[in-house]
């Protein structure tokens, strides 16, 4: 019983210290990203009636990354990765400030707006490359699992269920508020993490003349010649087409095709929310007796047969309790894949192995996006879902080549390949 609890604290982060503070920087950004996500499209609509002009606002937030992503992960290799996060915190919540001081004084606009967009996006590219490599020397390599729940299940709070119903009440107040807010948390998430007291995983030192091109080539390579993470970013980037079909026009599903109204959205919204949180707690139930990759492979085949049944039952019952299932997995899916990659990744190249995934996640989506569209006008305002089935599929398929029992072990606890699970 004593074994068994000492097992279980190794596995759990201790709040007090580093991750403690890490976490909460991370809520309170995610708080404070999520009231500036949802006002920033409210103003931008205030500002012009051109959908273009509008939509360019949301697009200017995801091309930094598929621009600029492998270079922050290159970056966050390079330097004291605990100050680069605080450096580019105190930035963006100085940008943010600045903005909000336009607004207050009717000095906004559309290329204010967009520009504001893009330049935090690209100091994002930093932060979040460096917040991945970071974490791995503040816990213990078995506690990673439940930190990265943790971190997830937190921010999954702030900007899911609490942000969003305090955007119209705060724009009530003043249109600059929500931004206020926004840069107050940049400013307090970057006080917390200076305080940190490690440096981060220490680095052998460059060889002469090497260029941040070539990292990125090392750092691909290595992604490449790993199964276990060469099949976990290809199956990413093929569910994050298949998300951004679904999300682009579940709003048309639930509204048109179900015709649920605004309630029947908000409900299953609210459904993959709770999914995700419950799976925040529980979830390493599933990896423990599956392994992370088998997890991760679970976790995509039982999103696809949800998928399948919220494109083809007409039913707001089906949908929620789908988006629930949907939600759930989706976290373990989370969870599991960046808790491998920072186990199995070198660590002097987690920050350019981090930006790959994270770079071909961002560009799956608004690609999904798009085809979610095409195929909704086509076909019906179901069959999202479907074409997103068959990218979960194809994920799915990807992953197969990294149960093989010759990959290579990074860490004995990193639950790719275990000597008492069978495949």
């Amino acid at each position: 019983m004593a074994a068994t609890s000492a097992v279980e604290t190794a596995r759990t982060p201790a709040w007090r210290g580093g991750f403690g503070r890490l976490w909460s920087a991370a809520v309170l950004s995610s708080f404070g990203d999520s009231l500036r996500t949802a006002a920033l499209p409210l103003l931008a609509a205030t500002l012009t009636d051109r959908p273009l002009l509008v939509a360019s606002v949301t697009a200017c937030g995801y091309l930094p990354w598929i621009v600029f992503g492998l270079l922050g992960g290159a970056v966050a290799d390079r330097v004291d990765q605990r100050r680069a996060m605080w450096t580019v915190d105190a930035v963006r919540g100085l940008l943010v400030a600045a903005f909000a001081v336009a607004v207050a004084l009717g000095h906004a606009s559309i290329a204010l707006l967009i520009a504001l967009a893009f330049a935090l996006t690209t100091l994002q590219t930093l932060f979040d490359n460096a917040s991945t490599a970071l974490l791995p020397a503040l816990v213990d390599s078995e506690a990673l699992g439940s930190a990265n729940a943790r971190l997830m299940s937190g921010q999954r709070v702030a900007g899911g269920l609490l942000a969003g119903p305090l955007v119209p009440l705060l724009l009530v107040a003043g249109a600059a508020v929500p931004f206020t807010v926004d840069a107050l948390t940049f400013l307090a998430a970057a006080a917390l993490v200076a305080s940190l007291r490690t440096a981060g995983a220490g680095r052998d030192p460059r060889p002469a003349g090497s260029t941040l091109r070539a990292e990125i080539a090392d750092g691909l390579r290595v992604l490449w010649r790993d199964r276990a993470l060469r099949g976990l970013c290809a199956a990413t980037a093929l569910c994050n087409v298949g998300m951004g079909a679904l999300i682009a026009t579940l709003v048309l599903l639930v509204t048109g095709w179900l015709d649920a109204g605004n309630g029947g959205y908000a409900a299953a919204t609210t459904a993959y929310t709770v999914g995700s949180l419950v799976a925040g707690v529980v979830g390493r139930r599933i990896t423990d007796r599956t392994g992370r990759v088998r997890g991760v492979l679970l976790a995509g085949a039982v999103q696809t047969g949800v998928l399948a049944v919220i494109g083809s039952v007409r039913s707001l019952t089906a949908l929620i309790a789908g988006m629930a299932a949907f939600g759930f997995m989706g976290m373990v899916w989370n969870v599991s894949t960046t808790t491998l990659m920072q186990q199995r990744a070198p660590a002097e190249m987690l920050g350019r192995i981090s930006a790959a995934f994270r770079t071909l996640a961002v560009a799956g989506a608004p690609l999904g996006a798009v085809l979610g569209g095409a195929v909704a006008t086509a076909w019906g305002l179901n069959t999202p879902a479907l074409l997103a089935a068959v990218f979960f599929v194809l994920a799915v398929i990807s992953l197969i080549p990294a149960l093989k029992p010759d990959v290579s072990v990074v860490a004995p606890e990193d639950g790719a390949t275990t000597a008492h699970v069978q495949p």
